[in-house]
């Protein structure tokens, strides 16, 4: 039973990443990597960390999403740009190309590193088991405070950002 929900888990978080980027239509995309999130979430169930698989779901597809969602509808993208935009966009041409498959490249390597490793060589970290979500909302609230709020910040700027590009220019 486990090994089948691993896969099947498995298979929609890579079937819905993939069509994320193959869909035309933002909006969908959005809705796919939200599919994406609640199969990850699901392999966190499988691992037995339950707190992390709700909180993928809580942080990830219910708030920074419905971010997305908002950002997407807010400026009105209903797909993407056609074949004479993009050529005439300033950053389309070879060189981006380029540098997209060289980091295509480096995450492949990187990748295959990873894989390829034996657990006598991946670095060891002090585990200390976490007793309750009390203890990770202190944690949180009190060593990684300065990351928690820069985050908030991000996302606030990022909501500000969002608004300035959508703003409408009225005529004169």
């Amino acid at each position: 039973m486990t090994d089948t929900a691993f896969y099947l888990f498995g298979a929609i978080a890579i079937g819905a990443s993939l069509l994320v980027i193959a869909q035309r239509n933002p909006v969908y995309s959005v809705l796919l990597l939200i599919a994406s999130f609640g199969a990850l979430s699901g392999l966190y169930v499988l691992l037995d960390a339950p707190f992390v698989a709700v909180i993928q779901i809580i942080v990830y597809a219910g708030a920074i999403m419905v971010l997305f969602l908002f950002v997407v509808m807010l400026l009105n993208a209903p797909q993407e740009d056609t074949e004479h935009d993009v050529r005439m966009h300033p950053f389309a041409g070879p060189g981006p190309m380029r540098f997209g498959a060289l980091l295509a490249l480096g995450l492949a390597a990187e990748l295959g590193w990873a894989l390829t490793r034996t657990p006598s060589q991946a670095g060891s970290f002090a585990v200390t088991p976490v007793s309750s979500v009390a203890a990770i909302g202190r944690s949180l609230f009190t060593e990684y405070a300065f990351a928690f709020e820069v985050t908030s910040i991000l996302i606030l700027v990022a909501m500000v950002g969002a608004v300035v590009l959508a703003r409408r220019e009225e005529p004169r």
